[in-house]
């Protein structure tokens, strides 16, 4: 079994831990060393636990190893060339949805760089246009949904959910009651 280069170290590592595989590694292996402890786990049998990767069995996880990384599908030239769209549409959206204060000159030229950054959804200047192009009234009806590989989408949630600033909220009362007396402020 030969595993496509675009797995690093570490997502291999990331592997082993989310999937429970019954790999004993230390972070002083490399690449190759962890590459032939993963060769000895396709001759055992074990189960699966529950994951984000919907891998269930050792068949499943052999074709998402011999396959492309899901998270790293981008040269830098083609992620340049993600960004600079990216840029454009945000401009757009910023100068308030206006075909005549951008470089797009009809929703169709528009539309079509949505349909080809979307499929980059692990980059958040992606998320941010598609976040902002689905309130675009040019474009009723058309949701713009970013795909995000697993691994981003886990790394998301964790997020959303560990995020004390989103669960704790102040609230504070300023009272005066005439113009010579102190001010007031009651925290609730």
């Amino acid at each position: 079994m030969i595993i496509h280069k675009s797995h690093s170290k570490t997502d291999l590592i990331d592997y082993i831990n989310d999937l429970g595989l019954p790999i004993v590694f230390s972070h002083q292996d490399n690449k190759r060393d962890i590459h032939e402890k993963y060769k000895e786990v396709f001759l055992k049998k074990f189960d699966f636990k529950p994951n984000f990767y919907k891998i269930e069995n050792l068949d499943g996880l052999k074709i998402y190893l011999e396959n492309c990384n899901p998270k790293k599908t981008l040269s830098i030239k083609e992620k340049q060339n993600v960004m600079l769209i990216c840029k454009h549409i945000i401009n757009y959206c910023k100068t308030g949805y206006d075909f005549n204060l951008c470089k797009y000159e009809t929703p169709k030229e528009l539309q079509d760089d949505m349909d080809f950054i979307k499929q980059f959804g692990d980059i958040p200047s992606v998320r941010r246009c598609c976040k902002l192009m689905n309130k675009d009234y040019h474009f009723v009806g058309i949701h713009f949904t970013p795909y995000i590989s697993p691994q981003t989408q886990k790394i998301l949630d964790e997020k959303c959910t560990n995020n004390p600033k989103k669960n704790i909220t102040f609230g504070a009362r300023i009272r005066r009651a005439t113009p010579e007396s102190p001010i007031i402020v009651v925290f609730d």
